[in-house]
């Protein structure tokens, strides 16, 4: 029986989960029309059962009704093992599912809400993950269309049993209304933002306790959306009226600031293929072979003008959500920050590569070392002095850029945005990151002017700077640079990119 769930081309191999469905289908198919048998199942039944019956909804559209009145007769897992299987064919079959079965895998996942099922907050959150930032196409608009609808039509029921998924779809949708405002208005799209916006202002209306729970993040996606009338308002509500969210745990922006965000909210951003392959990039693939595989990942990820903003969503992602183990780190495997130093010059439009280095400096500006990763704010410094002396160029646009955030990113509040910051300084000397700043406060190959600033900004703590400060450089956790190999220091800054 061949599948009429996905689109294969060619030779291509069945997937496992479309086989497995398939076969189980295969097995049950006459069991799947009424009079339904009253036999009790064994476990093994069981389980191929919710297979059997989950393949006739995503492929017999005409009959999705009665079967998912047979799974309701049947269950008694709470759907647990449905709605699992139902988040896996969402993780590694969505982009090859036919038109009709991915139409049923929308009304299945609202089946599931209703009926609360177990793990209906983990299917949510993969259905979300497959919406791509900067992709225009009919069928990704159809996706975030379907589930903003999804959000609102089931407020109720998802704040009741999984109300942190809430937060999920926040984040997400703030996200994509930064790509879908900077597009030509069409009436398609504008219902799109309509919706977009009516969620978002509902939950910081309605439930800005669940909102804070993302952390500082909410604030660096929603300075984007400054321009739009309704987020101009919660903005100035945040800064200036924190009581109009009426909740007492919120009492100014910094408390946001302050609150580091839970890697689970980058991985939003993420395609589980994209993050397949990062991950192998960052984890197989060695320093010096790696740029066929940078142009394979562009050619598939970034290669249209729009798909561009995806490189902040990336570089937050690698600094945030994926920390390599202490033997990839010794090994040579490419580092992050090579990685990102790659993706920094990818950025053509210039308010893309700004946001691309805020999502690489936005933890710098709060660092807290009690409650943040010294691996967060490690590929930001690697690359700046990694980048000498062949690319200072790199190490100058960086270094600006962070001084520029330390003076203007909220003025009202500069004193804890240095104190983050030179927090930031001193952990990653501390923890033996780099064994020195002097090869940025002394380098000739340096502005002077920046070389100043430096020296100005850390001679407020003199005992970090006359302890820590050393004539000598050694980037003890990449064991890949020392100070006396020049040879060595250029060769791994030239296969940067």
């Amino acid at each position: 029986m061949t599948s009429k769930l996905i689109q294969t081309v060619g030779q291509e191999a069945e997937n496992p989960i479309g086989v497995c469905l398939r076969e189980a289908f295969g097995l049950f198919e006459s069991q799947l029309r009424p009079p339904f048998s009253l036999t009790i199942l064994t476990p093994p039944e069981y389980l191929n059962l919710n297979r059997a019956i989950l393949y006739g909804i995503l492929c017999e559209p005409d009959l999705a009704k009665v079967h998912i009145k047979h799974l309701h007769g049947k269950i008694r897992d709470g759907y647990s093992f449905f709605t699992n299987t139902l988040t896996k064919v969402v993780t590694n079959l969505y982009p090859k599912l036919v038109a009709t079965a991915k139409v049923q895998l929308i009304w299945v996942t609202t089946e599931m809400v209703s009926v609360s099922a177990i793990g209906m907050d983990g299917l949510l959150v993969a259905l979300l993950r497959q919406i791509v930032c900067g992709d225009f196409t009919e069928g990704n608009l159809w996706l975030h269309s379907e589930l903003v609808s999804l959000f609102l039509a089931k407020w109720d029921c998802i704040l009741e049993e999984e109300p942190l998924v809430l937060t999920s779809a926040l984040y997400t949708f703030l996200r994509l209304l930064a790509d879908d405002g900077r597009l030509l208005s069409n009436s398609k799209l504008d219902a799109l933002k309509q919706m977009e916006i009516k969620y978002c202002v509902r939950m910081f209306r309605e439930q800005f306790h669940l909102c804070f729970k993302i952390g500082r993040d909410l604030v660096r996606i929603l300075q984007d959306l400054v321009h739009i009338p309704e987020f101009q308002a919660i903005w100035k509500d945040l800064l200036l009226n924190p009581s109009e969210f009426k909740t007492n745990e919120y009492r100014d922006v910094s408390q946001l600031y302050l609150s580091r965000t839970s890697s689970r909210y980058f991985l939003l951003r993420i395609t589980p293929k994209m993050e397949t392959q990062l991950r192998f990039l960052l984890t197989h693939v060695n320093l010096g072979s790696q740029k066929r595989y940078q142009a394979w990942f562009a050619g598939k990820f970034l290669s249209f003008p729009e798909r561009e903003t995806l490189v902040i969503d990336i570089v937050r992602f690698i600094c945030c959500s994926h920390h390599p183990s202490n033997e990839i780190i010794q090994s040579a495997v490419i580092p992050r920050w090579a990685v990102i130093g790659w993706l920094l010059k990818l950025c053509g439009r210039n308010y893309v590569q700004a946001n691309a280095k805020l999502a690489l400096f936005y933890d710098w500006l709060f660092f807290d070392e009690r409650l943040d990763n010294v691996m967060n704010i490690e590929p930001a410094i690697l690359l700046i002095v990694n980048s000498i002396p062949k690319y200072t160029d790199m190490t100058h646009t960086l270094l600006e850029f962070l001084l520029l955030l330390m003076d203007n990113y909220d003025v009202e509040r500069k004193d804890i945005i240095n104190h983050g910051v030179l927090s930031a300084f001193s952990m990653l000397v501390r923890r033996g990151v780099v064994r020195s700043l002097d090869v940025v406060v002394n380098c000739d190959a340096i502005s002077p002017f920046l070389r100043q600033r430096l020296r100005e900004l850390f001679s407020g703590t003199k005992a970090f700077v006359s302890k820590e400060l050393q004539p000598v450089l050694k980037v003890c956790s990449l064991n890949l640079l020392e100070a006396s190999s020049v040879e060595t220091q250029n060769t791994t800054t030239e296969n940067m990119h």
